[in-house]
């Protein structure tokens, strides 16, 4: 395999050197990682080379992302798809302007908007009543936000969603450039995708990937790709103010291996995930195509009461990666074999839903988008106070309410809390004992 930091890094270590720098376990054992993951965790040196710097092996590592992937360039992150998301925005857009948000946008947009002063226009989806989830963005839905005359040059979408619908990215991106905006595409739970689909994220100038949530890589080792003339250079520069300048090695050469990996050997055993996510589809209550575009490796379970599914389940040693009110969501990747799979039947056998009948709209639709009182830097960084949840209609937010996971809004930073929302939070299960409003009051403020 071609490996160029793995390499590199490897020689290094096993040439024995005095390491007379970072990191402070001299490659020395550290429990419980043994020194397997030490011997490679080195700092920035001539061998070694530096993520900020151009050339070097972790350059050379990023080219083949960026080449597999039919991008102009790839940036290693280490700060997840939040560092991401954060660097993206700041390529993409500059303070006080406006920008189109996916409303099913992760967490990491809303604090790039109060960090980089952004404006958000809030762009909704439509919702699919019988499912229970948000649907797809499409170019038209897209088109008719950007022709309002609101003057946006940024996009940002999030495709595919946390349940796993996708989103026609490369007909937005047309959309987009016939306007002049940039689309910039958080595909954090994406990274495993351009394995089916070739060409999946075509046209976006910025994608997000999380290489830790889908493939064979360590928590928090992500990845940036760019095009449409947005350099390497630029990513750097744009990623040092909100980055570590100590990134992880160990971290950047699990990523330069993983791409080794799938484009060698790891795809076919993704497809054999997506024949057993087919089958689970079939066999429980689920969402489907039929509903929407999905990622053919997301199994989302839909049930009466998802909290209390994931609770049975969890007592069994089955953990899934979140629960709503009426759904369960499983990520299936290339490690869960045969035996991992049927575990999993196991324990949904158990508890009955083999077969069973799937609950027609047993998640509630959000309710509208509230009036925007504050720009969301204006409401995370202002003065705030806090009042008591069923006393809070009509306050203005300045924190996010949202279920997390997904980390979707109901309530953003910055706008007017109406009883809809919090009478919707409550009907899902969303639980608050008091809210950090915008503003002050006597005696109040936190």
């Amino acid at each position: 395999m071609s490996t160029p930091l793995c390499d590199t890094l490897e020689r290094l270590a096993q040439s024995g050197p005095l390491r007379m720098a970072m990191p402070g376990h001299k490659g020395r054992d550290v429990r419980p990682l043994g020194t397997q993951f030490s011997r490679l965790d080195f700092t920035e040196l001539p061998p070694t080379g530096n993520l900020y710097a151009p050339g070097g092996p972790i350059e050379a590592a990023e080219r083949l992302w960026a080449d597999w992937w039919g991008m102009d360039c790839c940036l290693f992150l280490t700060g997840g798809s939040t560092q991401g998301v954060h660097t993206a925005l700041l390529c993409a857009a500059r303070p006080g302007e406006r920008v189109l948000a996916d409303r099913m946008s992760h967490r990491s947009v809303q604090t790039a908007l109060a960090l980089l002063d952004l404006h958000p226009l809030w762009l909704e989806r439509p919702w699919l009543r019988e499912a229970g989830v948000a649907g797809p963005l499409t170019p038209e839905r897209v088109e008719k936000a950007l022709s309002q005359g609101e003057n946006v040059k940024t996009v940002c979408i999030t495709s595919p969603s946390y349940y796993g619908v996708l989103s026609d990215v490369p007909g937005i991106a047309r959309v987009c450039h016939a306007h002049g905006a940039r689309l910039v595409v958080d595909a954090a739970h994406g990274a495993h995708l351009p394995l089916f689909t070739t060409g999946v994220y075509d046209g976006a100038d910025l994608v997000v990937c999380s290489a830790h949530k889908t493939l064979r890589a360590p928590g928090q080792s992500a990845l940036l790709f760019a095009g449409h003339g947005i350099t390497l250079e630029r990513l750097r520069e744009a990623s040092m103010l909100v980055a570590t300048s100590s990134p992880s090695y160990p971290m950047m050469a699990a990523l330069d291996w993983a791409r080794a990996y799938y484009q060698e050997q790891g795809a076919d055993d993704y497809r054999r995930t997506a024949e057993q996510a087919a089958r689970l589809r079939r066999e429980y209550p689920s969402l489907t195509d039929r509903d929407a575009p999905l990622d053919p490796t997301r199994f989302t379970l839909c049930v009466e009461d998802g909290f209390g599914v994931e609770a049975a389940l969890q007592a069994r040693g089955i953990y899934p990666e979140m629960a709503d009110r009426g759904h369960v969501v499983f990520i299936l990747t290339d490690c869960d074999g045969e035996a991992e799979i049927l575990r999993l039947r196991r324990g949904l056998d158990e508890l009955g839903l083999r077969g069973a009948a799937r609950p027609m709209g047993a998640m509630p639709p959000p309710p509208p988008v509230g009036e925007q009182v504050l720009s969301p830097r204006q409401a995370v960084f202002g003065p705030k106070w806090r009042l008591p949840f069923d006393e809070a209609a009509g306050a203005v937010a300045a924190e996010q309410l949202a279920p997390y996971p997904p980390g979707v809004s109901v309530i953003a930073p910055g706008e007017r809390i109406q009883k809809k929302a919090l009478s919707y939070l409550a009907q899902i299960g969303y639980n608050r004992e008091a809210i950090v409003c915008a503003g002050e009051e006597e005696g109040r403020c936190v």
